[in-house]
Protein backbone atom coordinates (compact mmCIF):
# COMPACT_ATOMS: atom_id res chain seq x y z
CA UNK A 1 0.00 0.00 0.00
CA UNK A 2 1.04 3.40 -0.96
CA UNK A 3 -0.15 6.35 1.38
CA UNK A 4 -1.06 9.55 -0.27
CA UNK A 5 -0.66 12.69 2.05
CA UNK A 6 -1.93 16.71 1.84
CA UNK A 7 1.57 18.48 0.63
CA UNK A 8 0.50 21.09 3.01
CA UNK A 9 0.05 19.52 6.38
CA UNK A 10 1.27 16.06 5.52
CA UNK A 11 -2.05 14.75 6.74
CA UNK A 12 -3.03 11.26 5.03
CA UNK A 13 -5.42 11.53 2.20
CA UNK A 14 -5.69 7.53 0.64
CA UNK A 15 -4.01 4.55 1.25
CA UNK A 16 -3.83 3.11 -2.77
CA UNK A 17 -2.66 -0.45 -3.77
CA UNK A 18 0.92 -0.26 -5.16
CA UNK A 19 1.68 -2.50 -8.60
CA UNK A 20 4.55 -5.14 -8.57
CA UNK A 21 6.66 -7.02 -11.36
CA UNK A 22 3.62 -9.16 -11.92
CA UNK A 23 1.26 -6.65 -12.78
CA UNK A 24 3.68 -4.65 -14.74
CA UNK A 25 3.79 -7.67 -16.75
CA UNK A 26 -0.23 -7.94 -17.34
CA UNK A 27 0.17 -4.37 -18.10
CA UNK A 28 2.71 -4.85 -20.31
CA UNK A 29 1.10 -7.95 -22.21
CA UNK A 30 -2.31 -6.64 -22.66
CA UNK A 31 -1.15 -2.69 -24.04
CA UNK A 32 0.94 -5.05 -26.72
CA UNK A 33 -1.79 -7.43 -27.80
CA UNK A 34 -3.63 -4.50 -28.39
CA UNK A 35 -1.75 -2.65 -30.77
CA UNK A 36 -0.84 -6.07 -32.25
CA UNK A 37 -4.56 -6.61 -32.96
CA UNK A 38 -5.38 -4.54 -35.72
CA UNK A 39 -9.12 -5.40 -35.17
CA UNK A 40 -8.44 -3.89 -31.63
CA UNK A 41 -7.78 -0.77 -33.08
CA UNK A 42 -10.15 2.07 -32.40
CA UNK A 43 -11.77 4.03 -35.29
CA UNK A 44 -11.28 7.72 -35.03
CA UNK A 45 -15.10 8.56 -34.99
CA UNK A 46 -15.17 6.32 -31.89
CA UNK A 47 -12.01 8.00 -30.41
CA UNK A 48 -13.97 11.53 -30.58
CA UNK A 49 -17.05 10.21 -29.42
CA UNK A 50 -14.68 8.86 -25.76
CA UNK A 51 -13.33 12.24 -25.66
CA UNK A 52 -16.19 14.30 -25.82
CA UNK A 53 -17.56 12.42 -23.50
CA UNK A 54 -14.55 12.46 -21.07
CA UNK A 55 -14.70 16.14 -21.68
CA UNK A 56 -18.19 16.08 -19.88
CA UNK A 57 -17.63 14.38 -17.40
CA UNK A 58 -14.58 15.83 -16.46
CA UNK A 59 -16.94 19.19 -16.47
CA UNK A 60 -19.54 17.59 -14.60
CA UNK A 61 -16.70 17.28 -11.28
CA UNK A 62 -14.47 20.22 -11.96
CA UNK A 63 -14.60 21.49 -8.12
CA UNK A 64 -13.88 17.63 -6.87
CA UNK A 65 -11.09 17.56 -9.27
CA UNK A 66 -9.48 20.74 -8.48
CA UNK A 67 -10.26 20.22 -4.92
CA UNK A 68 -7.84 17.05 -5.13
CA UNK A 69 -5.41 18.80 -6.90
CA UNK A 70 -4.88 21.12 -3.78
CA UNK A 71 -4.65 18.99 -1.68
CA UNK A 72 -2.68 16.17 -3.06
CA UNK A 73 -0.22 18.50 -4.81
CA UNK A 74 -0.47 21.94 -2.84
CA UNK A 75 -1.46 24.27 -5.67
CA UNK A 76 -3.87 27.42 -3.89
CA UNK A 77 -7.43 26.34 -5.22
CA UNK A 78 -7.68 29.40 -7.22
CA UNK A 79 -4.85 28.42 -9.53
CA UNK A 80 -6.05 24.48 -9.05
CA UNK A 81 -9.51 25.27 -10.80
CA UNK A 82 -7.82 26.74 -13.43
CA UNK A 83 -5.58 23.91 -13.94
CA UNK A 84 -8.83 21.53 -14.27
CA UNK A 85 -10.59 24.40 -16.52
CA UNK A 86 -7.49 23.45 -18.89
CA UNK A 87 -7.56 19.69 -18.22
CA UNK A 88 -11.11 19.66 -20.10
CA UNK A 89 -10.38 21.88 -22.63
CA UNK A 90 -6.98 19.90 -23.47
CA UNK A 91 -8.91 17.07 -24.26
CA UNK A 92 -11.32 18.66 -26.09
CA UNK A 93 -8.24 19.77 -28.06
CA UNK A 94 -7.74 16.26 -28.42
CA UNK A 95 -11.29 16.09 -30.47
CA UNK A 96 -10.09 18.68 -32.86
CA UNK A 97 -6.78 17.17 -33.78
CA UNK A 98 -8.39 14.01 -34.71
CA UNK A 99 -10.96 15.98 -37.16
CA UNK A 100 -7.53 17.24 -39.15
CA UNK A 101 -5.05 14.70 -38.68
CA UNK A 102 -4.17 12.72 -41.67
CA UNK A 103 -1.18 11.44 -44.19
CA UNK A 104 -0.08 13.75 -46.96
CA UNK A 105 0.47 13.19 -50.98
CA UNK A 106 3.92 12.79 -51.79
CA UNK A 107 4.46 13.93 -55.63
CA UNK A 108 5.62 11.65 -58.10
CA UNK A 109 6.40 12.58 -61.44
CA UNK A 110 9.18 14.71 -61.37
CA UNK A 111 11.39 12.50 -63.44
CA UNK A 112 11.24 9.51 -65.63
CA UNK A 113 11.81 6.87 -63.15
CA UNK A 114 9.04 7.90 -60.82
CA UNK A 115 6.53 8.46 -63.54
CA UNK A 116 3.25 6.98 -63.84
CA UNK A 117 3.19 6.72 -59.95
CA UNK A 118 0.78 7.92 -57.08
CA UNK A 119 1.98 8.23 -53.69
CA UNK A 120 1.03 9.47 -50.09
CA UNK A 121 1.00 8.60 -46.65
CA UNK A 122 -1.21 7.50 -43.95
CA UNK A 123 -0.82 7.78 -40.52
CA UNK A 124 -0.71 5.21 -37.72
CA UNK A 125 0.10 4.82 -34.44
CA UNK A 126 3.63 4.22 -33.13
CA UNK A 127 2.90 1.47 -30.63
CA UNK A 128 2.39 1.28 -26.53
CA UNK A 129 3.32 4.28 -24.88
CA UNK A 130 4.96 4.44 -21.59
CA UNK A 131 4.57 7.96 -19.64
CA UNK A 132 6.08 9.13 -16.58
CA UNK A 133 4.71 11.98 -15.31
CA UNK A 134 5.05 14.95 -12.93
CA UNK A 135 3.55 16.34 -9.26
CA UNK A 136 3.35 19.81 -10.37
CA UNK A 137 0.79 19.71 -12.77
CA UNK A 138 -1.08 16.09 -11.89
CA UNK A 139 -3.87 16.33 -13.88
CA UNK A 140 -2.90 18.84 -16.47
CA UNK A 141 -0.26 16.73 -18.05
CA UNK A 142 -1.63 13.38 -17.54
CA UNK A 143 -4.21 14.42 -19.87
CA UNK A 144 -1.08 15.85 -22.12
CA UNK A 145 0.19 12.03 -22.01
CA UNK A 146 -2.56 10.27 -22.13
CA UNK A 147 -4.99 12.31 -24.27
CA UNK A 148 -2.50 12.40 -27.11
CA UNK A 149 -1.77 8.52 -27.17
CA UNK A 150 -5.72 8.11 -27.51
CA UNK A 151 -6.00 10.77 -30.31
CA UNK A 152 -2.81 8.55 -31.86
CA UNK A 153 -4.77 5.30 -31.60
CA UNK A 154 -1.40 3.85 -29.06
CA UNK A 155 -2.13 1.92 -26.03
CA UNK A 156 -0.39 4.13 -23.00
CA UNK A 157 0.81 2.66 -19.71
CA UNK A 158 1.30 5.74 -17.18
CA UNK A 159 3.37 6.36 -14.25
CA UNK A 160 1.88 9.28 -11.96
CA UNK A 161 4.61 10.94 -9.56
CA UNK A 162 4.49 9.65 -6.73
CA UNK A 163 3.42 12.22 -3.98
CA UNK A 164 0.06 13.01 -6.83
CA UNK A 165 -1.07 9.46 -7.95
CA UNK A 166 -4.87 10.27 -7.00
CA UNK A 167 -5.50 13.34 -9.74
CA UNK A 168 -4.15 10.58 -12.43
CA UNK A 169 -6.41 7.71 -11.14
CA UNK A 170 -9.06 9.94 -11.44
CA UNK A 171 -8.32 10.54 -14.88
CA UNK A 172 -7.98 6.86 -15.64
CA UNK A 173 -11.23 6.15 -14.37
CA UNK A 174 -13.56 8.86 -16.19
CA UNK A 175 -11.30 7.76 -19.20
CA UNK A 176 -12.75 4.15 -18.88
CA UNK A 177 -16.31 5.72 -17.95
CA UNK A 178 -16.52 7.63 -21.07
CA UNK A 179 -15.81 4.44 -23.18
CA UNK A 180 -12.47 3.79 -23.84
CA UNK A 181 -11.78 0.00 -24.10
CA UNK A 182 -10.13 -2.07 -21.46
CA UNK A 183 -6.03 -1.94 -21.47
CA UNK A 184 -5.93 0.96 -23.78
CA UNK A 185 -5.28 3.57 -20.62
CA UNK A 186 -3.53 1.71 -17.73
CA UNK A 187 -1.99 3.10 -14.71
CA UNK A 188 1.26 1.93 -13.08
CA UNK A 189 2.13 2.94 -9.56
CA UNK A 190 5.36 0.73 -8.12
CA UNK A 191 6.84 1.49 -4.68
CA UNK A 192 10.33 1.61 -6.49
CA UNK A 193 12.04 3.64 -8.98
CA UNK A 194 13.12 0.25 -10.21
CA UNK A 195 9.79 -0.96 -11.42
CA UNK A 196 9.68 2.46 -13.21
CA UNK A 197 12.72 1.91 -14.81
CA UNK A 198 12.06 -1.71 -16.23
CA UNK A 199 8.66 -0.23 -17.88
CA UNK A 200 10.44 2.32 -19.61
CA UNK A 201 12.70 0.35 -20.95
CA UNK A 202 10.70 -2.84 -22.00
CA UNK A 203 11.52 -3.86 -26.01
CA UNK A 204 7.54 -3.54 -25.93
CA UNK A 205 7.35 0.19 -25.50
CA UNK A 206 7.81 2.23 -28.78
CA UNK A 207 7.74 5.74 -26.88
CA UNK A 208 8.33 7.34 -23.95
CA UNK A 209 6.96 10.20 -22.61
CA UNK A 210 8.68 11.44 -19.95
CA UNK A 211 8.16 14.80 -17.43
CA UNK A 212 10.51 15.36 -14.53
CA UNK A 213 14.00 15.84 -14.05
CA UNK A 214 16.71 16.42 -16.93
CA UNK A 215 19.22 13.72 -14.83
CA UNK A 216 16.59 11.18 -14.75
CA UNK A 217 15.32 12.11 -18.07
CA UNK A 218 18.43 11.60 -20.15
CA UNK A 219 18.95 8.93 -17.86
CA UNK A 220 16.45 6.61 -19.27
CA UNK A 221 16.48 8.02 -22.49
CA UNK A 222 20.36 6.18 -22.72
CA UNK A 223 18.47 2.64 -21.31
CA UNK A 224 15.47 2.66 -24.34
CA UNK A 225 15.54 -0.41 -26.35
CA UNK A 226 16.75 0.07 -30.10
CA UNK A 227 14.23 1.73 -32.11
CA UNK A 228 11.94 3.16 -29.49
CA UNK A 229 11.38 7.10 -29.40
CA UNK A 230 10.93 9.59 -26.42
CA UNK A 231 9.94 12.72 -25.51
CA UNK A 232 11.20 14.44 -22.62
CA UNK A 233 10.40 17.51 -20.68
CA UNK A 234 12.32 18.52 -18.29
CA UNK A 235 13.26 22.06 -16.65
CA UNK A 236 15.08 25.87 -16.91
CA UNK A 237 16.31 28.56 -15.06
CA UNK A 238 14.19 30.88 -17.11
CA UNK A 239 14.86 34.79 -17.89
CA UNK A 240 13.27 37.83 -18.21
CA UNK A 241 15.53 41.10 -19.51
CA UNK A 242 13.64 44.15 -18.25
CA UNK A 243 14.85 46.96 -20.84
CA UNK A 244 14.95 50.36 -20.13
CA UNK A 245 12.30 51.94 -21.98
CA UNK A 246 9.46 48.92 -19.62
CA UNK A 247 6.70 50.54 -18.10
CA UNK A 248 7.11 49.17 -14.76
CA UNK A 249 3.45 49.68 -13.88
CA UNK A 250 2.18 46.97 -16.42
CA UNK A 251 5.59 44.12 -15.56
CA UNK A 252 5.57 43.91 -11.96
CA UNK A 253 2.27 41.83 -11.82
CA UNK A 254 2.66 39.77 -14.61
CA UNK A 255 6.30 39.12 -13.32
CA UNK A 256 5.32 38.36 -9.85
CA UNK A 257 2.68 35.43 -11.21
CA UNK A 258 5.55 33.96 -13.54
CA UNK A 259 7.85 33.74 -10.64
CA UNK A 260 5.63 32.72 -7.79
CA UNK A 261 2.74 30.36 -9.42
CA UNK A 262 2.51 27.55 -7.34
CA UNK A 263 5.31 28.56 -5.36
CA UNK A 264 7.59 28.48 -8.19
CA UNK A 265 7.40 24.53 -9.24
CA UNK A 266 7.00 25.22 -12.77
CA UNK A 267 9.37 24.09 -15.26
CA UNK A 268 9.46 27.80 -17.13
CA UNK A 269 8.64 29.55 -13.71
CA UNK A 270 10.87 33.10 -13.79
CA UNK A 271 13.62 32.74 -12.03
CA UNK A 272 16.23 35.45 -13.50
CA UNK A 273 15.47 38.86 -13.67
CA UNK A 274 17.48 41.20 -15.27
CA UNK A 275 16.76 44.65 -15.22
CA UNK A 276 18.41 47.63 -16.92
CA UNK A 277 20.41 50.02 -13.89
CA UNK A 278 18.35 52.92 -14.65
CA UNK A 279 15.36 51.01 -13.44
CA UNK A 280 16.66 48.15 -11.07
CA UNK A 281 15.76 50.21 -7.64
CA UNK A 282 12.40 51.32 -8.50
CA UNK A 283 11.53 47.58 -9.84
CA UNK A 284 13.03 46.35 -6.79
CA UNK A 285 11.29 48.01 -4.60
CA UNK A 286 8.04 47.86 -6.31
CA UNK A 287 8.44 43.54 -7.29
CA UNK A 288 9.38 43.24 -3.61
CA UNK A 289 6.29 45.04 -2.32
CA UNK A 290 4.04 42.87 -4.17
CA UNK A 291 5.97 39.98 -3.43
CA UNK A 292 5.53 40.26 0.27
CA UNK A 293 1.83 40.94 -0.18
CA UNK A 294 1.17 37.39 -1.51
CA UNK A 295 -1.39 35.51 0.78
CA UNK A 296 1.05 32.22 1.74
CA UNK A 297 -0.74 29.36 3.68
CA UNK A 298 -3.23 26.65 2.98
CA UNK A 299 -3.61 25.67 -0.78
CA UNK A 300 -7.46 24.39 0.19
CA UNK A 301 -8.29 27.88 1.04
CA UNK A 302 -9.61 30.65 -2.21
CA UNK A 303 -7.56 33.36 -0.79
CA UNK A 304 -4.09 31.75 -0.89
CA UNK A 305 -1.98 32.85 -3.44
CA UNK A 306 0.98 30.70 -2.83
CA UNK A 307 0.88 26.92 -1.32
CA UNK A 308 3.14 24.55 0.00
CA UNK A 309 6.41 22.48 -1.67
CA UNK A 310 5.52 19.09 -2.31
CA UNK A 311 7.54 17.89 0.34
CA UNK A 312 9.90 19.00 3.63
CA UNK A 313 12.81 18.15 1.70
CA UNK A 314 12.33 20.23 -1.12
CA UNK A 315 11.55 22.92 1.12
CA UNK A 316 14.91 22.22 3.04
CA UNK A 317 16.79 22.70 0.27
CA UNK A 318 15.48 25.57 -1.07
CA UNK A 319 15.98 27.19 2.17
CA UNK A 320 19.96 26.49 1.95
CA UNK A 321 20.00 27.35 -1.45
CA UNK A 322 19.03 30.51 -0.26
CA UNK A 323 21.43 30.37 2.49
CA UNK A 324 24.01 29.76 0.07
CA UNK A 325 23.32 32.90 -1.85
CA UNK A 326 23.33 35.43 0.94
CA UNK A 327 26.41 34.24 2.50
CA UNK A 328 28.14 34.90 -1.32
CA UNK A 329 26.71 38.41 -0.68
CA UNK A 330 22.80 38.20 -1.96
CA UNK A 331 20.49 40.65 -0.49
CA UNK A 332 17.42 38.77 0.32
CA UNK A 333 13.99 40.77 0.49
CA UNK A 334 11.12 38.19 2.35
CA UNK A 335 11.28 34.98 2.86
CA UNK A 336 11.09 32.85 6.33
CA UNK A 337 8.83 29.59 6.75
CA UNK A 338 5.32 29.23 7.86
CA UNK A 339 6.00 25.15 8.36
CA UNK A 340 8.20 22.81 7.13
CA UNK A 341 6.64 22.73 4.00
CA UNK A 342 5.55 25.89 3.11
CA UNK A 343 7.88 29.10 2.43
CA UNK A 344 7.44 32.79 2.39
CA UNK A 345 8.20 33.88 -1.15
CA UNK A 346 11.97 35.78 -1.54
CA UNK A 347 13.57 37.50 -3.51
CA UNK A 348 17.13 37.66 -3.92
CA UNK A 349 18.80 40.80 -5.13
CA UNK A 350 22.18 39.98 -6.52
CA UNK A 351 23.46 36.32 -5.74
CA UNK A 352 26.43 35.30 -7.11
CA UNK A 353 26.54 34.34 -10.91
CA UNK A 354 28.06 31.17 -9.90
CA UNK A 355 25.77 30.46 -6.73
CA UNK A 356 23.15 27.70 -7.02
CA UNK A 357 20.04 30.06 -7.46
CA UNK A 358 21.73 31.47 -10.30
CA UNK A 359 22.38 28.28 -12.05
CA UNK A 360 20.54 25.63 -11.49
CA UNK A 361 16.13 25.18 -11.46
CA UNK A 362 15.26 26.41 -7.80
CA UNK A 363 11.32 24.88 -8.08
CA UNK A 364 10.98 27.16 -5.48
CA UNK A 365 9.10 30.38 -4.22
CA UNK A 366 12.32 32.59 -5.05
CA UNK A 367 13.55 34.92 -7.77
CA UNK A 368 16.39 36.57 -7.99
CA UNK A 369 17.23 39.91 -9.43
CA UNK A 370 20.27 41.60 -11.47
CA UNK A 371 21.22 44.90 -12.91
CA UNK A 372 22.99 45.28 -15.94
CA UNK A 373 23.98 48.32 -18.30
CA UNK A 374 24.13 46.77 -21.54
CA UNK A 375 21.03 44.47 -23.18
CA UNK A 376 23.78 42.66 -24.71
CA UNK A 377 25.19 41.77 -21.47
CA UNK A 378 21.48 40.73 -20.28
CA UNK A 379 21.31 38.49 -22.99
CA UNK A 380 24.77 36.93 -22.93
CA UNK A 381 23.83 36.37 -19.32
CA UNK A 382 20.42 34.61 -20.08
CA UNK A 383 22.15 32.42 -22.58
CA UNK A 384 25.15 32.03 -20.23
CA UNK A 385 23.88 27.73 -18.52
CA UNK A 386 23.78 24.76 -20.46
CA UNK A 387 19.35 24.60 -19.76
CA UNK A 388 16.84 26.56 -22.52
CA UNK A 389 13.10 26.74 -22.10
CA UNK A 390 10.79 29.95 -22.34
CA UNK A 391 12.23 33.67 -21.43
CA UNK A 392 10.94 36.67 -21.37
CA UNK A 393 11.86 40.30 -22.90
CA UNK A 394 9.82 43.43 -21.34
CA UNK A 395 10.04 46.52 -23.17
CA UNK A 396 8.17 49.61 -25.00
CA UNK A 397 10.69 49.41 -28.17
CA UNK A 398 10.17 47.31 -31.13
CA UNK A 399 13.35 47.30 -31.99
CA UNK A 400 14.84 45.60 -28.88
CA UNK A 401 11.87 43.15 -28.53
CA UNK A 402 12.61 41.47 -32.29
CA UNK A 403 16.35 42.11 -31.65
CA UNK A 404 15.92 40.12 -28.54
CA UNK A 405 13.52 37.90 -29.70
CA UNK A 406 15.98 36.01 -31.76
CA UNK A 407 19.49 36.35 -29.77
CA UNK A 408 17.54 34.37 -26.79
CA UNK A 409 18.13 31.16 -26.32
CA UNK A 410 14.89 29.75 -25.92
CA UNK A 411 12.45 27.69 -27.30
CA UNK A 412 9.53 30.42 -26.68
CA UNK A 413 9.71 34.31 -25.95
CA UNK A 414 7.51 35.98 -24.80
CA UNK A 415 6.99 39.57 -25.20
CA UNK A 416 5.94 41.93 -22.08
CA UNK A 417 4.84 38.50 -20.76
CA UNK A 418 6.13 36.11 -17.71
CA UNK A 419 7.85 32.88 -18.90
CA UNK A 420 5.35 30.60 -17.74
CA UNK A 421 2.61 31.63 -20.38
CA UNK A 422 1.54 28.22 -21.95
CA UNK A 423 -1.51 27.18 -23.88
CA UNK A 424 -2.02 23.31 -24.05
CA UNK A 425 -2.14 23.49 -28.01
CA UNK A 426 0.82 25.62 -28.65
CA UNK A 427 4.31 23.77 -29.10
CA UNK A 428 6.34 23.69 -25.75
CA UNK A 429 9.67 21.88 -25.67
CA UNK A 430 13.46 22.33 -23.71
CA UNK A 431 16.49 22.94 -25.56
CA UNK A 432 19.71 21.03 -24.88
CA UNK A 433 19.65 20.04 -21.57
CA UNK A 434 15.60 21.29 -20.68
CA UNK A 435 14.17 18.64 -22.89
CA UNK A 436 13.79 16.35 -26.30
CA UNK A 437 11.33 16.39 -28.47
CA UNK A 438 7.83 18.41 -28.27
CA UNK A 439 5.28 18.92 -26.17
CA UNK A 440 1.80 20.48 -26.72
CA UNK A 441 -1.36 18.09 -27.35
CA UNK A 442 -1.12 18.35 -31.17
CA UNK A 443 2.72 18.25 -31.17
CA UNK A 444 2.76 15.09 -28.93
CA UNK A 445 0.11 13.66 -31.16
CA UNK A 446 2.78 13.72 -34.22
CA UNK A 447 5.36 12.32 -31.71
CA UNK A 448 3.38 9.34 -31.14
CA UNK A 449 2.61 8.78 -34.47
CA UNK A 450 4.36 7.67 -37.75
CA UNK A 451 3.49 7.98 -41.34
CA UNK A 452 3.53 5.09 -44.07
CA UNK A 453 4.24 5.43 -47.64
CA UNK A 454 1.97 3.95 -50.30
CA UNK A 455 2.70 4.10 -53.73
CA UNK A 456 0.73 3.12 -56.63
CA UNK A 457 2.08 2.10 -60.41
CA UNK A 458 -0.42 2.85 -63.11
Amino acid sequence: MIEVVQAFDRKPIADIESDDAAALERKLVTARRLFRDRTAWIPVHERMAILERLAALMAAERDALGMQIAREGGKPLTDALVETDRAIDGVRNGVDVLRTKAGREIPMGLTRASDARRAFTIVEPIGVVAAISAFNHPLNLVVHQIVPAIVAGCPVIIKPAGPTPLSCLRFAELVREAGLPDGWCQTFVPESTDLAERLVTDPRVAFLSFIGSARVGWYLRSKLAPGARCALEHGGVAPAIIDRSADLDKIVEPLVKGGYYHAGQVCVSTQRIYVHADLADAFTERFAARVAQLKVGDPTLAETEVGPLITPKEAARVQSWIAEAVAGGARQLGGGSLSETTLKPSVLVEPPRHAKVSTLEVFGPLTCIYAYKDIDEAIESANSLPVAFQASVFTENLRVALDAAERLDASAVMINDHTAFRTDWMPFAGRRESGYGIGGIPWTVDEMTEEKMIVFKS
